[in-house]
């Protein structure tokens, strides 16, 4: 009578186990995946005031209307086609964090359901 009871009990605590293990490893790829994320952004935000400082800079040294507005337009080209390439980037990331953190979940469940 206790042992179907005993047997119940730590069938119960490898599942729980299992599944906390699980959540700590999908917390961990989460982590990582969100430092990577920061990382880029943090990157992409110096390079971009750089690229501004760098216009401004040209800007104050032009000489006639027309070198002004052929720096902004070349600013604007370049701060435009950055920023589509890196929301690009972040986007590919933040799916592959969210992958990533799905995986240790779906072994145990896929171990749960075979």
């Amino acid at each position: 009578m206790i042992e179907p009871i005993q047997k119940a009990s730590e069938e119960f605590q490898k599942l729980s186990k299992n599944n906390f293990d699980a959540t700590v490893r999908s917390y961990s790829e989460l982590n990582k995946g969100f430092q990577a994320i920061a990382a880029k952004m943090t990157d992409y935000s110096k390079q971009a005031f750089e690229d501004a400082t760098r216009a401004f800079e040209q800007l104050a040294g032009a000489k006639s209307l027309e070198h002004v507005f052929e720096i902004q337009s070349q600013y604007a080209k370049k701060a435009y086609d950055s920023w589509v390439a890196e929301a690009s980037k972040l986007g590919e990331m933040y799916v592959a964090v969210a992958r990533d953190a799905y995986k240790p979940v779906e072994k145990v469940v896929a171990k749960r359901t075979s």
